[in-house]
């Protein structure tokens, strides 16, 4: 059997494994919409823990990661493994702990959800909908992205990027349609254990493969392109930009429609607080080797293929074909653990969001049964539009990812006051979240509007202009007769 066979029969065997899982989570799982999204709110701490780091870490972690560590430096390790670990694990409690309580209280499956019935807003409800799977679209693209080009680059060609990007397409349709949130959260568990051993047998393997840590080191050290990565700081790493990333990143972390979700799915109080907790540490265990791996490719002087990642190539170069093949099947499960649960929000945040307030608005009742089958249905639409936008490759990796985090943050601190902030009123929330994000998609389409002020990044800048909107415009507005201040603000 030849190299490109191999590696073909081991990543689609694994595909095929994750499928099986999500058809066994199918005979267990109800026809009900709650079930579906939630899994009836009944995850435990190590399936919670996982589903949600396994859904974070994705091509952005695999592919992206690596290659800015290979070009700019491992400070990278700072803003994502450490910074944002330690950021969404306080957001997490902040805001997660906060949403749990409402939703159990509510059965609130979805952010637009809560919002709207805190402010008794079908529009703002509709809103937040909208601005979510708008900044969703691009985050699912780079996970098919990420699988054309590391399928292409490890087969050198003989897999398109084309027929890449299509497989993993294919595969997350049938197991996120057949299982819903259950499925998804056994397979991401499956898929999260995966990620860690495979990576760090693929740092080890790799550093005994050229002598050891220290060898690695000194590589970087001896490379005239390489020697400035073993100091802190840069014209790359600036303070201001590893604030604004990691600030911008760990709160667009907790307003992504899939990470927010699982903030309803806890099984208890005693969950959310196990799973927050150890958050961090998981962070650390993967971004470190991941990175790190990027970085001494780098002082090694493995090539980068042009437009491609750098972890395939140095996989390649020292280890077996069997083992590389292994560790893109990993990188490849990140994709779909993260693509698979942005289909299933995302379906979830149209169907429950825009669709059934439509639906009423006409006098026509949806019942669970109709809306479980509009809802994967809507997976394979949604799938197959950002498969067809991902051929056109809009952007790179980094690129497509940076705008994503940064846009979902915008939402961020209006959900923040409307959790905590009794005098927040409906005008100075949708005020907030529509100047915020009118800011920042005009920086990053419109060449009038800089994309960094004083080294700090639109990203931030808009999170400030989301807070002094929606807390001025609250000052000077009355709150509407429909708001449950009271309700909500007690808890």
């Amino acid at each position: 059997m030849n190299a490109v066979a191999i590696q073909l029969s081991i990543i689609i065997g694994y595909l095929l494994l994750a499928l099986a899982v999500g058809l066994v989570a199918y005979r267990l799982t109800d026809r009900t919409a709650e079930d579906f999204y939630l899994a009836s709110r009944t995850l435990g701490t190590v399936v919670l823990l996982f589903t949600t780091f396994a859904t974070l870490l994705s091509a952005f972690t695999f592919f992206a990661g690596p290659n800015v560590a290979y070009a700019q430096g491992p400070e990278w390790i700072l803003v994502m493994g450490l910074m944002d670990g330690i950021i969404f694990a306080v957001l997490w409690y902040v805001i997660g702990y906060k949403q749990w309580l409402l939703g159990r209280q509510h059965g609130y499956v979805t952010l637009g959800e809560m919002l709207g019935d805190r402010f008794g807003s079908r529009w703002l409800r509709g809103l937040v909908a909208a601005v979510s799977l708008v900044w969703l679209f691009p985050y699912v693209m780079l996970q098919q992205v990420g699988a054309g080009t590391a399928l292409e680059a490890l087969t050198n060609g003989a897999v398109s990027y084309a027929a890449g990007a299509g497989l993993i397409t294919a595969f997350m349709i049938l197991y996120v349609v057949a299982a819903g949130m259950r499925g998804i959260a056994w397979t991401d568990t499956l898929q999260g254990v995966f990620m860690l051993v495979t990576t760090w047998v693929a740092l080890l393997w790799v550093l005994s493969a050229v002598g050891g840590p220290g060898a690695a080191t000194e590589a970087l050290a001896s490379n005239p392109d390489t020697a400035g990565f073993l100091s802190l700081g840069s014209d790359y790493y600036t303070v201001k930009w590893i604030l604004s990333t990691a600030i911008t990143i760990g709160f667009g972390v907790a307003m992504f429609p899939q990470v927010n979700q699982r903030f309803f799915a806890a099984g208890s109080k005693t969950v959310l607080k196990r799973t927050f907790a150890l958050w961090p540490i998981l962070c650390v265990l993967l971004f470190v080797p991941s990175f790190m791996l990027g970085a001494w490719a780098a002082g090694l002087g493995v090539p980068k293929p042009e437009g491609g990642s750098i972890l395939p190539a140095v996989l390649a170069e020292y280890t077996p074909t069997w083992f590389a093949a292994l560790v893109i099947a990993g990188a490849m499960a990140a994709m779909m653990s993260s693509s698979d649960s942005m289909l299933l929000s995302g379906s979830s945040y149209f169907t429950r969001d825009l669709y059934r307030p439509v639906a009423a608005f006409f006098g026509r009742d949806l019942s669970d049964r109709r809306e479980d089958l509009i809802a994967r249905i809507g997976v394979v639409v949604f799938a197959t539009a950002a498969f067809v936008g991902s051929l056109l490759r809009p952007a790179g990796l980094f690129e497509l990812g940076e705008a994503a985090f940064s846009g979902f943050a915008q939402l961020a601190l209006p959900v923040l006051l409307a959790l905590y902030w009794r005098s927040i009123t409906r005008a100075g929330i949708t005020a907030g979240i529509l100047a915020s994000q009118g800011f920042y998609l005009s920086s990053l389409f419109l060449a009038v509007v800089p994309g960094s002020y004083a080294g700090w990044t639109a990203g931030i800048v808009g999170m400030g202009l989301s807070l002094v909107v929606t807390v001025a415009v609250s000052l000077v507005t009355s709150p509407a007769a429909e708001e449950r201040r009271a309700i909500y603000s007690s808890l």
